[in-house]
């Protein structure tokens, strides 16, 4: 029986785009704005489109305008360039996503920072990390802006807490350190080199997981009482079916966590209603109008 409480990532996420939802239609009557969000997809990954199908359908939602660019699989970088820097020039796009990941012929870095920092609502822009690392106001990645909204709804007020982000990725782990840094949390980002990494779980009163490694962090790895993020997303086979686990061993963690997010069905969500939420504020900026607290 577990003794944490669920973070339920899909319920909040449902409210988070209402709140989003609203919010538009204010700006939309007040102002004659309305977001508009751009997702390119260059070939044919199966877990790729399932995401762009969802991202446009709770964009639409959001009412928002919501656009799609699909290139085949052999697209040269050249076009995809080419392609992204007509968008910058469109000023009815507000938001610009080029879906990872992209074929070989392509350079991602080169495309991603090829994006205007000002559409980057996926937060990768060398611009916008250099911004949030340094404190200033930017487009945050998404899921470690999810990650710290659902932390913020369970604890209120972060400042002092331990925080251990076991991962360093660009995507998810760097940008989260800055976040609870901002927050005056105390932040340690461990890694695959960490010397006796389960002890340096034990001190965190956060535990985000971002490793991509199935159920790696064990439940004797977490502290009792701690508040448990698991962004991992692992395809496993038991008993001949396939499952999704998150980097955390759930059944072991959920013994002693105060909470903890599952998987699926936590940080998840999560990831889509913040790149609405980062659409709205990309489109509040460049029209030059107050960004609306959602």
């Amino acid at each position: 029986m577990s003794g944490a409480s669920i973070i339920d990532g899909k319920a909040f996420a449902e409210g988070l785009r209402a709140r989003v939802a609203r919010q538009v239609a204010v700006l939309n009557q007040k102002h004659g704005l309305t977001p508009g969000l751009t997702v390119m997809l260059v070939g044919e990954d199966p877990a790729s489109q399932v995401y762009v199908r969802s991202k446009g359908k709770q964009t639409v939602e959001a009412g928002m305008k919501s656009d799609e660019i699909r290139l085949p699989a052999d697209t040269s970088h050249d076009t995809v360039l080419a392609k992204v820097k007509a968008l910058n020039r469109n000023p009815s796009v507000h938001g610009i996503l080029v879906q990872l990941p992209l074929p070989r012929q392509v350079d991602s870095t080169a495309i991603l920072n090829a994006i205007e920092p000002a559409k980057d609502v996926d937060g990768f822009h060398v611009i916008n990390a250099g911004r949030l690392a340094t404190g200033q106001d930017a487009l945050v990645p998404c899921t470690p802006l999810g990650c710290l909204l659902m932390l913020k709804d369970r604890l209120g007020d972060l400042a002092g807490a331990e925080a251990v982000v076991v991962g360093r990725s660009n995507i998810v782990g760097k940008p989260m350190a800055q976040l609870l840094i901002k927050e005056s949390c105390t932040v340690t980002v461990a890694h695959s080199r960490t010397r006796d990494l389960p002890a340096v779980c034990r001190r965190a009163d956060i535990l985000i997981a971002a490793v991509g490694k199935a159920e790696m962090i064990k439940g004797d790895w977490v502290r009792p009482g701690a508040t448990v993020i698991d962004v991992g997303i692992n395809r496993v086979e038991r008993d001949g079916k396939a499952r999704l686990v998150g980097d955390v061993d759930f059944a072991g963690a959920a013994k002693v966590a105060g909470a903890i997010t599952p998987v699926p069905g936590g940080v998840g969500p999560m990831t889509i209603a913040c790149l609405l939420v980062n659409t709205v504020t990309a489109a509040c900026r460049q029209a030059g109008v107050p960004v609306p607290e959602v």
